[in-house]
């Protein structure tokens, strides 16, 4: 049987979508039967879909059981933010010397983006773009694959975090963009780490304070 790959892309794609969404829930048993008969299709695509959601953390496959949405519990998340603090100033200390003005300007743009986003999925998407274009000159490799692996896992509980600390947060958020951005600009690659790991702790002792996350709908 012959099989489209962007098929099983298309279906990873909007799987993805509702897992980011809330949709399918963290704990959420997928069921491959219900998803092929959902998009017309047979079993096989379905298969590859799932399977590059669980090389991107976002879903657990259990051999001769099931795949299911990847759950995390508090302290998991924890680990997963303390490893984030650690490794994405690494990161984006390797991505500054492939900076330049004309990359800087486009920071300054998503940075703007993230500002101007209204809705909290908008937001959450324009945070994540901004992240990852100024880290993305560290190119594609382990480090970056392990630093997009971790987003996968917490974003769920992220988004459940932001949800009643919006208001709150947000101006904290785009302030400590701006000093990223300040280091970046004039090539402090020390600041730039401190300010982004200071970034990423805020979040991990808002999620620390917030067992209730974890609680399932």
């Amino acid at each position: 049987m012959t099989h489209d790959p962007a098929r099983s892309g298309a279906i990873a794609t909007e799987l993805r979508s509702r897992i980011i969404a809330g949709q399918l829930q963290p704990g959420a048993r997928i069921r491959q039967e219900e998803i092929a008969a959902e998009f017309g299709v047979s079993r096989i695509p379905i298969r590859e879909a799932l399977r590059a959601l669980a090389d991107a953390g976002l879903v657990t496959l259990v051999p001769s059981t099931g795949a299911w949405v990847t759950e995390l519990s508090l302290e998991e998340c924890r680990e997963v933010y303390l490893m984030r603090e650690r490794l994405e100033p690494l990161l984006l200390s390797l991505a500054m010397p492939t900076h330049t003005p004309e990359s800087l300007t486009e920071f300054v743009h998503l940075a703007e983006a993230v500002e101007a986003a209204s809705a909290l999925g908008e937001f959450l998407e324009r945070d994540r773009d901004f992240h990852r274009a100024i880290m993305a000159g560290a190119g594609e490799g382990r480090l970056s694959r392990t630093v997009d692996h971790l987003w996968n896992l917490s974003h769920y509980y992220r988004r459940r975090l932001v949800t009643p600390h919006v208001s709150d947060r947000k101006g904290d958020i785009f302030a400590e963009h701006r000093m990223i951005l300040r280091a970046l600009e004039i090539g402090d690659v020390e600041s730039a780490e401190a300010v982004m790991a200071a970034h990423i702790r805020h979040t991990r002792m808002l999620v620390e304070s917030a067992p209730q996350l974890f609680e399932r709908d």
